[in-house]
This record gives C-alpha cells, structure tokens and sequence, in this order.
C-alpha cells in the first residue's frame, strides 16, 4: 500500500473502535460509520463514497410546498388514516395506470414507510397466509437488507444468481426450485441493485407465470422506477411503460418507493400496491388468525397496524402531490434523475482505465444501461478482498458478497460522486492500481 492517500493505521483503528470483523463483508450501515469515523478524525480526510444508495440530488419543490402547507394545516397533531390518504391512492392507482399500463385500484394502493415496510410487512402476511409455504425466493443480486428482514421475522428463503440463468433458462431453474412447493415469495429489483441489468418481457412472463402456476406471489421492487435510462418511460399514458411481472399475473405486490426516482429519501415514504385479486383472497390462515380472511385486510388492518399505525401524514401529502404532478405531466421525474446515468458512465471509464473490469458487463445482447449502480472486480481479487483493499485508498462501497451474488467484485454507488470529485477518484485509482 505505498501509494495509500491515507496512514492504514487511521483506518485500522477506525475498524477496531468499531468492531468490524471483516470490512469485506460489513454491513452497508458498518461501512458508512467506518468512512465516517475517519472523516471526522483529525486527519480531515475525506473518501470517494460508494457504499450506500442515498440519492444526492435535491428533493422536489413540489412535494416539499404540500408537506409544508400540510403541517401548517395541523396534519401532525392528527394520526393518519391507517389505509393512507384518498389523495394518494387515487394518485397512486393513476400513477401505475399512466406510467406501467397496469390496473390497480386506489383501495389497494396503500402508503408504506418506504419500501423497506413494504417489503417487510408482505413479508410476514405472506408467510401466514398458507401452512407450509412460507419460504421466501430471492432472484439475485438483491438488496442485502430484504434478507436481513427476514432473519428478524424468522422466515426461511434460498436464492440463486440470475447470472447464468438470463432469458429461457429462467425458466428450468425457478422449476427447480418453487416445485417444493415451500414458497411463498419471489422477490426481486428491476432495474437491479446492484449489477443493473433489467429483466426483458420473455423473462417477466416467465416468473409470472411461474408465479401463478405455483401459487407464489412476486414482490417486484421497483426503488429505481423507471431509471433504465436506455428507454424513456417518463412520459405519462404513452409507451414505453416500466416493464412489470404484473402484465403475466395477478399474483403480485409492487413496491413503489419515493426515495430515488423522486429524491425523497428522508421522509420514509413510498406505497405498496397489491394486485385487485390478491387484495380482496381470502386464506383460512390469515382468518383464523387475525380474524380477517382477505389478504389485503390482513396486511392493512393487522400488520400494517401493528407496525407503525400508517405512514407519516404529511409525507402522504408530498408523496400525493408529486405523483399527481407526474400523472398531470407537469413533472419529468425521469429527467430529474439522468444525473446519475451520467456519473456512471464517467466513473466506469475511470475504473477500466485503472484495471478494473465491470463485472455485470452485459444485459443480455444488450449493453448494460448506465444508472444509479454498477459493478467492477479487480484482477482475481474476491469481492471482500477488493472492498477490504480499496477502504485504504479512499475508497468506500460493499463486496458484491453481501447482495447474493457469485461473481466477485463490488457494488459503485454513483449518487454521491459528484463531478467535481472525479479526478481525485482518478488519482485514488491509479494508487490502487500501481500498488496491486
């Protein structure tokens, strides 16, 4: 490490007053108090951040002046309405309708506290609804959170790397598995974090129809809607549509978060839309439990209740007014967000350049977009081991290990790399790469 910007003994002690066992394999929120802790030391230092999916770019005028005059209202002496605000499932159901081409109706759109309540509460419901199949499938790469959410539940899942199983040979491999007849859940990112890739409509028509040949239901996590920068999918009521499992099956739940496509993290707020049929199926399970039989019953009125008694009330109000400015076509929210297709493109450049080669390299017979992730590896480094590596060039982000992926190398975040810090990312790579 001769050429490290920064003495390894900051670092190591860093890792130590934390307890980290093994940088290589921490935790996104391990890694963010590492890179923190060494920033606020006396050194000054200051790293290339790549390690957490936080949008950078600055929230809406729109949704900020709506929560405002909400609370001005008085909305926060007053607990929301449990299913959400009528506003926002009228907004949410047209916002699906406009920008997916698929029918869900207002009473089955519902506010979450982001899509990580989402998540976590179909979670659960899901698991309830029938004996004996309760397993959860992960298609990976996937958000390595969604499995710490179910090591807290208790709720049993496999998962496999769609690598080596892209297009027809999807189909074989969730044969294999869902034929146990043990699961309850598909879940998946499109577009994907962390390689990018987005599922093709041969593919999305396989799950769902898997989906519906097993009686699974697929949770489709949409937190990057629309940012497949390769098409435009911002204009509303007009192809392209977000690409969706939903046009195959009517065993899903969408997860619609507010936080990247619309720069709206802080707020904890985004909806879960249920499909009209699986909303309104009744599981003796879910009755004998709860007392309530429909799925969508279940999920609102018990568990959803349980939680966190419904979404911040005035984040609905931003949450409302941004989707019904999207729907009216007064706000481009796809433009908003090129920023960051645009910093990947630079930053790929700049890793290849010093040795490094993307991993997810390819979408199929397509390019792969340039977006809010992408994927590098280093010679024949382990992802640990490169992640461990980079940590003392100044360099923070998460081994592609953690997000259940076989191939090796690590997660770039492109949000908080602005252009002003590219050539110190340039400087730090070429150290790491004349030392290595």
């Amino acid at each position: 490490m001769q050429h490290a910007p920064i003495s390894p003994n900051v670092i190591n002690k860093a890792i130590n007053s934390l307890q980290i066992k093994d940088v290589g394999t921490a935790t996104i929120r391990e890694i963010v108090m590492l890179a923190n802790t060494v920033e606020a030391s006396e050194t000054g230092f200051k790293f290339i951040r790549m390690e957490m999916g936080v949008p950078s770019l600055p929230p809406p005028e729109i949704g900020i002046n709506a929560e405002i005059q909400a609370l001005k209202q008085g909305v926060a002496s007053k607990y929301p309405m449990l299913d959400g605000l009528p506003q926002l499932k009228a907004e949410g159901s047209r916002f699906i309708k406009l920008f997916m081409d698929i029918d869900v109706a207002p009473p089955h759109v519902t506010p979450m506290v982001g899509s990580m309540e989402g998540t976590f509460s179909c979670f659960l419901t899901l698991s309830q609804c029938q004996p004996n199949k309760n397993k959860v499938l992960f298609i990976d790469p996937g958000f390595p959170v969604q499995k710490q959410q179910l090591q807290v539940l208790g709720i049993p899942w496999e998962t496999f790397d769609v690598y080596g199983f892209r297009g027809k040979k999807l189909e074989a491999k969730l044969d294999s598995i869902l034929a146990s007849g043990e699961f309850s859940t598909i879940i998946y990112s499109n577009p994907n974090n962390p390689s990018w890739i987005c599922f093709k409509e041969e593919e999305l028509k396989i799950i769902g129809e898997k989906a519906t040949e097993y009686d699974v239901v697929v949770i489709e996590d949409l937190a990057y809607f629309g940012m497949d920068f390769r098409q435009d999918f911002g204009t509303p009521g007009q192809a392209p549509y977000q690409p969706s499992v939903a046009k195959y099956t009517n065993n899903y739940i969408l997860q619609i978060s507010s936080s990247k496509a619309f720069s709206y993290a802080g707020q904890r707020i985004g909806i879960t839309a249920v499909s009209d049929a699986l909303f309104d199926r009744k599981f003796k399970a879910l009755e004998e439990r709860y007392g309530v039989p429909s799925f969508g019953g279940a999920l609102v009125s018990r568990v959803l209740y349980a939680l966190t008694s419904g979404a911040g009330h005035s984040s609905q109000y931003a949450l409302a007014a941004m989707l019904k400015a999207a729907n009216d076509g007064q706000f481009n929210f796809i433009e908003e967000v090129k920023t960051y297709g645009k910093r990947a493109e630079v930053m790929k450049k700049l890793f290849i350049q010093n040795g490094f080669h993307l991993v997810y390299d390819a979408d199929m017979e397509d390019p792969l977009a340039d977006g809010f992730y992408f994927t590098v590896g280093y010679k024949k480094f382990t992802g640990p081991e490169l992640a461990s590596k980079l940590i003392y060039y100044g360099i923070s982000s998460i081994s592609l290990d953690t997000t259940g992926s076989d191939q090796q190398g690590i997660r770039a975040c492109t949000a908080f790399v602005t252009s002003g810090q590219f050539p110190l990312l340039e400087e730090r790579l070429k150290a790491f790469n004349s030392d290595f």
